[in-house]
C-alpha cells in the first residue's frame, strides 16, 4: 500500500474534551515560537490540534497563516509522528520570513516526540535482556 499524504479527518483534533485530556496529561516540548502539548492515543495514528491565540497575533490573517503552515508540515510528517494526540501552541508569531525556522522547530519537536514515545519501550526491553 502507497502512503497517501492527504490530512484526513481522523487525524483533526476539533472536540474540546480532546484537547482538554491532552492539556492534563501535562507532557509538553517547547521552542522558541512553538510548544507541542502531547499525549500517546490508541489509534493507528496521530492527531492534530491547533491552538494560535489573539495574544499571539492580532489579526485573522496572520493566525490562519500560522495554522496552514503547521498543518502542512503536519500532513508531509504524520506517517513518522507515533500515534499521539498532538496539540501545536504557537507562543509567538511568525510570518513568511520565518518559514525555514519554523520548518526546523516542527522537524525537531518530531524528533524529540518520536525518541520520548518510541524510547521507554526500548530501553525497557534492553533491561530485560541484561537481566
Amino acid at each position: 500500500m502507497t502512503q497517501t499524504y492527504r490530512l484526513v479527518k481522523e487525524a483533526k483534533m476539533i472536540k474540546t474534551d480532546e484537547f482538554s485530556s491532552v492539556f492534563n496529561f501535562r507532557k509538553r516540548i517547547s521552542t522558541e515560537h512553538l510548544a507541542l502539548h502531547y499525549q500517546p492515543n490508541q489509534l493507528q495514528r496521530p492527531r492534530l490540534g491547533l491552538v494560535v491565540g489573539k495574544k499571539t497575533a492580532k489579526l485573522a490573517v496572520s493566525r490562519n497563516y500560522m495554522r496552514r503552515v503547521l498543518r502542512e508540515l503536519f500532513r508531509l510528517q504524520q506517517h513518522d509522528i507515533p500515534q499521539a494526540d498532538i496539540i501545536l501552541r504557537v507562543q509567538k508569531k511568525f510570518d513568511k520570513a520565518d518559514f525555514q525556522g519554523i520548518k526546523q522547530e516542527f522537524t525537531g519537536l518530531m524528533v524529540k516526540l518520536n525518541q520520548r514515545l518510541v524510547r521507554p519501550e526500548i530501553k525497557h526491553d534492553q533491561g530485560q535482556e541484561v537481566q
